[in-house]
């Protein structure tokens, strides 16, 4: 746990001795590999437009700029899927109960998810939810931070890409039922942990020294979804040829038990 604190510590800031007004640490690889590590919102609110210009500054000195996924070039990430059985049989009474609720609240049309996979299901509920929050996909930092690579001509390089997040996710078991039990079961949570990661682009670090973050997850999905990913992208950061990078990642993935950060720095 102490280790935990420190390493969590010192990505708000708190002990580092490089510090920024956004969430971000610096990691040193063996091999002359420098890492401007970046804690990404893949979407924002107006005001966290333009990018502050600390990281601008650091972007221009990189030679390239690492993402989860090029979204500016990337389609849809819905392709043709598997007939599923309605929402209404996969769902608990309680679960269908409760998505019909949040429909109405977004005023979406039930029926549109009616045959879809959980995790499309989920994922649409999120986006959705997110929007209602004044969040919207063009202030994300990842997609601000590749608008600017490519005005810099620099180039960009994928820890996965469009189709491999895609896959990762038709691969999970039952259609990603379980993606769309945990969206419905910790829908306020996650409502609230937005909050919180916009915050810390808006506000810079917390208030509170160490700020505990709910797991809106279950642990399957959690070591699929977050551990499996942060061992796949440290062994793809491994191996980079010498040089200065920016590397915007989701901001949860460099917190928890087996975080990227943690897993860079048992290299060094």
């Amino acid at each position: 746990m102490g280790r935990l604190l420190r390493r969590l510590a010192a990505f708000l800031g708190i002990i580092s001795p490089m510090s920024y007004a956004y969430p971000a640490l610096d990691i040193s690889l063996p091999g002359e590999r420098q890492l401007h590590l970046v804690g990404s919102i893949h979407m924002g609110t107006s005001d966290m437009a333009p990018l502050p210009e600390r990281l601008i500054a650091r972007l221009r000195q990189a030679d390239a700029l690492i993402v989860e996924a090029d979204i500016t070039t990337s389609s849809s990430p819905f392709g043709q899927n598997d007939v599923q059985l309605a929402l209404e049989q996969r769902l608990s009474q309680q679960e269908f109960q409760r998505l019909q609720e949040l429909c109405e609240e977004l005023r979406t049309d039930i029926e549109i998810f009616s045959i879809l996979p959980g995790w499309q299901v989920a994922l649409m509920m999120q986006a959705q939810q997110a929007q209602r929050l004044g969040l919207r996909a063009e202030y994300g930092i990842d997609y601000q931070l590749l608008q600017t690579a490519r005005a810099l001509n620099m180039p960009v390089i994928e820890l996965e890409g469009a189709a491999e997040q895609l896959d990762m996710l038709e691969q999970l078991p039952e259609g990603g039922i379980a993606l769309l039990h945990d969206t419905l079961e910790h829908w306020n949570t996650n409502a609230r942990l937005l909050q919180t990661m916009v915050s810390w682009w808006l506000h810079a670090k917390p208030n509170s020294a160490l700020e505990t973050l709910p797991n809106t997850f279950s642990a399957e999905l959690y070591d699929l979804l977050m551990h499996r990913r942060n061992r796949h992208w440290q062994q793809k950061l491994a191996s980079l040829p010498p040089g200065n990078y920016v590397v915007a990642v989701g901001a949860l993935h460099l917190y928890g038990e087996g975080n990227l950060p943690d897993l860079l720095q048992a290299q060094q």
